[in-house]
């Protein structure tokens, strides 16, 4: 860089070891791309599956469509896998395609900063710096933990932690617990530590709607005739993503279908829980599938215990010892677990990136997130996203979502080696507005706009800028090539060379030369 310091230069630098940053990665050397780094903040790569350990945690998706295409595994468990067998998969991808020269643990991005001159992002990080031509950022939006600000929880004497942060050293047995929160964390969580605790008191704002878990152990002779049979799990992959596409119809366009599964949910329910008020508690009031469709056959007998207490209401203050609802109802307790979700649609990355005005990605957002198919925002030159703003699914895999980026990602490669040189591309704002137009006009007939809930789908203006309104299909036919027309792209000039000494006498050049 111009009248800095030399640093250490990438063709590409990745950030985030999750799903998203080692897909990145095995894109990259597939196209041919061998000089690049990927960043990851934590000790191990594993992203959302290393970071989140506790008790029950497992994935809602099954197995064999919770996976990468290009590297299939015939050993899954369970038709649903639990954190430690995700994680374990994500580390030996990194082994499979030799990754793990290009990763830098305990390496985290402090500051990105775009250089106009140089067309390349200065990336600041806790171990140094570095720069690159094209920056990958894969942080996911569950990789930073959100925990609500309660008026005297600093001064609480107990124990307080975050589903994603476990404290494996605290002993919950006989302990008093307040479980905060009853999204897809809390509905594993609470199972597991019920039958340990003293007492548990679950703080419930909205209830979620609840569907029989269909999990089993995946015998020996399935996994067997995967092994000798590939084309058996490309079999059992496709029908199980053939099954979700034909539901997206009913969630983007046809909402009053629901109604069926509403009744299955409903039935799920009375089965476990007798208690009419208990029930009543728990039924929710909004259209099935507006927020995230939960899946457990353990949750509604844990809260049906003796020793469980349902508030339905949200935690408003704490007391001392003394934990106090909205509606007054309060519980001692010796420690407080919050299952209250990630920072979503206000990343912490996009107030680290400083684009090519001079402004930082969550400035150039302060009215809602937006970029063009997912992967890039104007303004931010070579700054591509994996999950970016309206990727996220209500009723699939994500990694379906991860792998059509990845194919845009290739062709954005592409094109700039075909460009050549230095140069940059970045998204024309009207070529971002015209997506983001046709995107939320889409999402006005889908059951997260008109299902009647909040959800962490929706910003703080009630827009959704999470979810994708369409099928798996539709989205990777629209990020399968990129459209340089809805490019600007940027040149840098050629270096002049510098001229030769007019001498007859041949001389070495000095060493402040040789090494300027």
């Amino acid at each position: 860089m111009a009248g800095s310091e030399r640093v250490e230069h990438v063709r590409v630098a990745v950030i985030g070891s999750g799903f998203g940053g080692i897909g990145a990665a095995v894109r990259l050397r597939r196209e041919g791309v061998t000089d690049f780094v990927v960043l990851e903040r934590a000790g191990a790569v594993g992203g959302t599956w290393r970071d989140n350990s506790y008790p029950g945690c497992a994935c809602d998706v099954p197995s064999h469509l919770y996976s990468f295409s290009f590297a299939p595994n015939p050993d899954w468990p369970r038709t649903f896998s639990g954190q430690e067998h995700i994680w374990d998969y994500l580390e030996r991808v990194a082994d499979t395609f030799r990754l793990r020269p290009h990763i830098r643990l305990d390496t985290e991005v402090l500051k990105l900063t775009w250089d106009a001159e140089e067309l390349r992002w200065l990336i600041e990080t806790s171990t140094g710096k570095l720069t690159a031509d094209v920056v990958v950022s894969a942080t996911g939006p569950l990789s930073d933990p959100k925990t609500p600000d309660i008026p005297g929880l600093d001064t609480f004497p107990g124990k307080v932690f975050h589903s994603a942060r476990w404290d494996h050293d605290y002993d919950l047995r006989g302990k008093r617990v307040a479980m905060v929160g009853t999204g897809a964390s809390a509905i594993q969580i609470v199972p597991e530590i019920q039958r340990d605790v003293r007492r548990l008191t679950l703080f419930q704002r909205t209830p979620p709607w609840v569907l029989p878990r269909a999990d089993r152990v995946i015998s020996g002779v399935e996994r067997w005739l995967h092994r000798q049979l590939p084309f058996t799990t490309q079999a059992r992959r496709g029908i199980l993503w053939g099954l979700r596409e034909l539901q997206v119809q009913a969630f983007t366009k046809r909402p009053d279908e629901l109604g069926l599964i509403e009744r299955i949910a409903k039935r799920n329910m009375e089965r476990s829980v007798k208690d009419p008020a208990l029930r009543a508690k728990l039924t929710p009031t909004y259209r099935i599938g507006c927020k995230r469709i939960l899946l457990s056959n353990s949750y509604y007998p844990a809260l049906a215990k003796p020793n469980v207490d349902v508030v339905a209401s949200g935690l408003a203050e704490v007391r001392g010892s003394t934990v106090v609802a909205a509606d007054g109802t309060e519980a001692e307790v010796d420690a407080i677990v919050f299952g209250t979700g990630f920072h979503v649609t206000d990343m912490p990355i996009a107030e680290r990136v400083v684009g090519a005005e001079g402004q930082t990605l969550m400035e150039s957002w302060k009215d809602g997130m937006k970029s063009l198919r997912g992967a890039t925002a104007a303004g931010f030159p070579n700054f591509f996203t994996v999950i970016g703003p309206n990727t996220g699914l209500g009723n699939s895999s994500m990694i379906l979502m991860i792998e059509s980026q990845l194919n845009y990602l290739a062709d954005y490669m592409r094109q700039l080696n075909m460009i050549g040189g230095r140069a940059a591309l970045s998204p024309r704002t009207a070529a971002v507005d015209a997506w983001n137009h046709r995107v939320q006009e889409r999402m006005k007939r889908t059951v997260w706009n008109t299902g009647g809930c909040t959800s962490w789908y929706l910003d703080a203006n009630g827009v959704n800028t999470t979810v994708w309104p369409g099928t798996t299909t539709e989205f990777r036919t629209a990020t399968r090539r990129v459209d340089l027309s809805e490019y600007e792209v940027t040149r840098a000039p050629e270096r002049e060379a510098e001229p030769r000494p007019r001498t007859a006498r041949k001389s070495r050049p000095s060493k402040a030369r040789a090494t300027a």
